[in-house]
C-alpha cells in the first residue's frame, strides 16, 4: 500500500530522467540552509535565562509574550546583511541551492506579506525584503532558490498549530502559544490556515521567481486535505518546484530525513506506512527516489552566542560524502547573527569542506 498522493506521483524511470528539477536535484548533492529572524537578535538569551538548545525557539522555550517577542522588529536593522555575499559563500564552497527561512514558528515573515503585516518589511525599521534580495542573489550568481516555510507552527497566532500534539515532548513549553493563548479547547487550526498560512505560500509562489523546493515543518495539526491543498497550489504556480515530506500527509515529491540523520546504509525497501507520514525522522517511500539531510555545523539552527560546539570540517566532510554516496542531499545550515552576518567559524568550515570536493 502507497500513498494515494505518491501513486499519482509514479513515473518510468524514462520519465523519471526526463523531469528537468527531478534531475537537477539528484545531481545537486549540497546545499546551504538559513535559519535568521527576529531570534538572531537574542542570539539566545533572554532577560538572564538562556533558551534551549535551539536558539530558533527562544519564544517558545522561555514563553515570551508576543507583546514583548514583538519589540523585537523595532530592533531589527541588520546593517551587515548583503545577500550576494551568503550566496557568493555558500557558491564558492561548492553548493548547488540556497534555502532561506521564509517564516518560522515564530510567525514573523522574512518576506513582504501583504496578508500579515508582522512581517520585515512592514514592522521593521530595515524595511527590506530579505527573500526578495536573496532570489536576485540566486539568480545573479547561478544558484536555484528554495524556501523554508513553517505551515503548521505559528506563535504569533491565536489558532496556530501544534495544540493537539503537547503529550509529545518538545523544545518549548508547549508547541502552540499557550502562555498567550491558553485556551487550548477552542483553537481552531482552520482558522490560521485559511487566513495566514495557505494565502502566504500563495504570496511566496506568485512573487519571488522560480523556486527549487519549499521546506515545510513540523507537520503536526494540518488535516489531509490542507496539506493537499498546499501540495496543489504548489503544482499550480510552479509545477518544478520540489516539495518535502514535512509537510505532512503523504503530500510530497521528495524525502526530508530526521535533523542531522546520517543513515548507516540506504534500505532496499522503503513501505509505506500512514501512521509515520507526518513524523520528521528516517525513511519514507520516495516517489522520485530523492532524499535529503538538513544538518547543523554546531546545535542550534538560529544564532546562539554560546553554541560553540562546531564540528570539525573533516567530520563535516565525511559526513557529505557518506549521505552523497547513498544518493541522498546535505543541505548544511548557517545561522546569522542579527546584524545580517555569518559567524566566522562557520565560513571557515565550509572553506576548508570545499577544500575537499
Amino acid at each position: 500500500m502507497i500513498s494515494p498522493i505518491l501513486e499519482v506521483q509514479r513515473l518510468s524511470k524514462e520519465e523519471l530522467h526526463d523531469m528537468d528539477m527531478r534531475k537537477w536535484f539528484k545531481e545537486a548533492q549540497y546545499g546551504m540552509m538559513v535559519h535568521w529572524g527576529l531570534y538572531s537578535l537574542l542570539a539566545g538569551e533572554y532577560k538572564d535565562r538562556y533558551s534551549g538548545v535551539y536558539a530558533e525557539w527562544i519564544q517558545a522555550h522561555l514563553a515570551i509574550p508576543n507583546a514583548e517577542y514583538g519589540k523585537l522588529t523595532k530592533a531589527f536593522n541588520p546593517v551587515f546583511f548583503n545577500a550576494e555575499e551568503w550566496v557568493k559563500l555558500a557558491k564558492d564552497c561548492g553548493m548547488k541551492y540556497f534555502v532561506v527561512t521564509s517564516k518560522h514558528h515564530d510567525g514573523f515573515a522574512m518576506f513582504h506579506s501583504k496578508v500579515d503585516k508582522y512581517n520585515v518589511v512592514d514592522a521593521t525599521p530595515f524595511g527590506r525584503d530579505v527573500v526578495a534580495e536573496i532570489g536576485e542573489a540566486c539568480y545573479k550568481h547561478g544558484l536555484k532558490m528554495g524556501l523554508y516555510y513553517s505551515q503548521d507552527l505559528d506563535w504569533h497566532e491565536p489558532n496556530g498549530g501544534g495544540y493537539l500534539s503537547n503529550h509529545i515532548p518538545s523544545q518549548g513549553v508547549t508547541w502552540e502559544n499557550s502562555w498567550d493563548f491558553p485556551d487550548t479547547a477552542h483553537k481552531n487550526f482552520d482558522l490560521c490556515f485559511e487566513n495566514k498560512i495557505y494565502p502566504q505560500v500563495e504570496e511566496l509562489l506568485r512573487n519571488y521567481g522560480d523556486l527549487c523546493l519549499i521546506w515545510f515543518d513540523m507537520p503536526m495539526t494540518l488535516k489531509e486535505n490542507q496539506s493537499r491543498a498546499l501540495f496543489d497550489a504548489i503544482k499550480k504556480y510552479q509545477p518544478d518546484c520540489l516539495i518535502n515530506s514535512r509537510l505532512g500527509n503523504g503530500a510530497y515529491d521528495y524525502v526530508s530525513l530526521g535533523d542531522n540523520e546520517i543513515p548507516d546504509s540506504m534500505p532496499e525497501n522503503v513501505e509505506f506506512d500512514p501512521s509515520l507520514m507526518n513524523g520528521i525522522d528516517g525513511f519514507k517511500p520516495s516517489p522520485y527516489g530523492l532524499y535529503e539531510t538538513a544538518a547543523t555545523m554546531n546545535d542550534s539552527w538560529g544564532f546562539c552566542a554560546r553554541d560553540q560546539h562546531w564540528k570539525d570540517a573533516a567530520v563535516i566532510a565525511a559526513n557529505k560524502k557518506k549521505l552523497n554516496s547513498m544518493g541522498i542531499n546535505y543541505l548544511l545550515n548557517v545561522g546569522p547573527d542579527g546584524l545580517g552576518r555569518i559567524p566566522l567559524a562557520s565560513q571557515k568550515i565550509l572553506r576548508e569542506v570545499a577544500k575537499t570536493l
